[in-house]
């Protein structure tokens, strides 16, 4: 059963952390474009909870590419990877490192470059006149993309409080168009104009030790106007807040509904339904992408399925048709 909550719009900029490294209730709440000083994750105050990421999802008609530069305090964890969509090929570069040395992660988004340095791979995340460029490379893979951010383009900001100790700041910036290209074993793939996009999950919180989520975007042109979904589910259960909107023609419509989510864990590939009072949509995968890790302290599976999303979805605008809109949607739970 669908659940709609009331949430309130930050317009000024705030401090995520109080001095003594608690939430700042004045910071709960969510915003159109970053307004959210987080220096204050900066390892130091509960040593172990930090969490601090830059994930980037690309879609092409040929391939797809995410890379992940990110710090868990006690360890590093960056990963790139690069899907065929023609072949079904998959070359997938990851680097697990001790502590956080191999990340450089700027303290508010924007404020500085996010970089991954290992023996076996590398990243470079920075901010460029118009975007966000893109850049790594590791042993048989390559990649220089740019996600462009259009004039007045909006991005969807929200504070997670599951406590004044635990809390989690997330943006979530779909719909950026995408220039560049990959490069895999050699061969180059430009990335054809107007069919190509890019979706930021920036991060940086003090998690619980266990959770699950579900999180689902999109990206693509409908009826003449670009579209971009941002849909999220069990993490923000019962916060009080939600990270579900839909973007349309670079202007944020927010969704203040905890969505369902439905899904069949024994067969990944089978259709799955997204749904609330201001939604319902239909995702059909096409490939699920399986990962699973176990250290000591540190364990994640998931599964990340991509396919395409139709539906509809109700805005300021009246109801928004979405029709074959290219992304993903994934059932994640890490040990953290």
């Amino acid at each position: 059963m669908s659940r709609t909550i009331v949430e309130r719009e930050i317009t000024e900029s705030v401090s995520l952390c109080l001095p003594d490294g608690r939430l700042n209730p004045a910071a709960v709440g969510w915003s159109r474009r970053p307004l959210h000083d987080t220096a204050g994750i900066d390892g130091r105050s509960s040593w172990g909870r930090n969490k601090r990421w830059e994930y980037w999802g690309v879609t092409t008609p040929a391939h797809i590419v995410t890379l992940t530069v990110s710090s868990l305090d006690y360890a590093a964890v960056h990963n790139i990877l690069i899907y065929d969509r023609v072949s079904g090929t998959t070359m997938e570069r990851g680097a697990v490192a001790p502590l956080g040395s191999s990340a450089t992660l700027p303290a508010s988004l924007g404020a500085s470059s996010a970089r991954a340095r290992t023996r076996s791979l590398t990243i470079d995340i920075d901010e460029v006149p118009g975007g966000t460029r893109l850049r790594g490379r590791a042993v048989g893979v390559a990649f220089d993309i740019t996600a462009v951010r259009p004039a007045g383009h909006e991005a969807l900001a929200v504070v997670v409080p599951w406590s004044q100790s635990r809390f989690q700041y997330t943006v979530k910036d779909v719909a950026r168009p995408a220039e560049g290209w990959v490069e895999v074993q050699g061969d180059r793939f430009e990335f054809p104009a107007g069919d190509s996009w890019a979706v930021l999950d920036h991060g940086r919180g003090r998690w619980p030790y266990k959770m699950t989520w579900n999180w689902g975007a999109a990206s693509g042109i409908v009826d003449g106007r670009t579209i971009g979904l941002q849909l999220g589910g069990r993490w923000t259960d019962g916060t009080g807040s939600t990270e579900n909107a839909v973007l349309i023609d670079g202007t944020l419509h927010k969704v203040s509904d905890e969505l369902d989510w439905v899904y069949d864990e024994a067969d990944w590939l089978a259709p799955w339904r997204i749904h609330g009072a201001s939604l319902d949509l239909r995702f059909d995968p096409f490939w699920d992408h399986a990962s699973k890790t176990e250290l000591l302290v540190f364990g994640s599976r998931g599964h990340q399925c991509f396919g395409h999303y139709s539906g509809w979805v109700d805005t300021d605008l009246g109801r928004i048709r979405v029709d074959d809109l290219l992304g993903w949607a994934e059932d994640v739970r890490n040990r953290w």
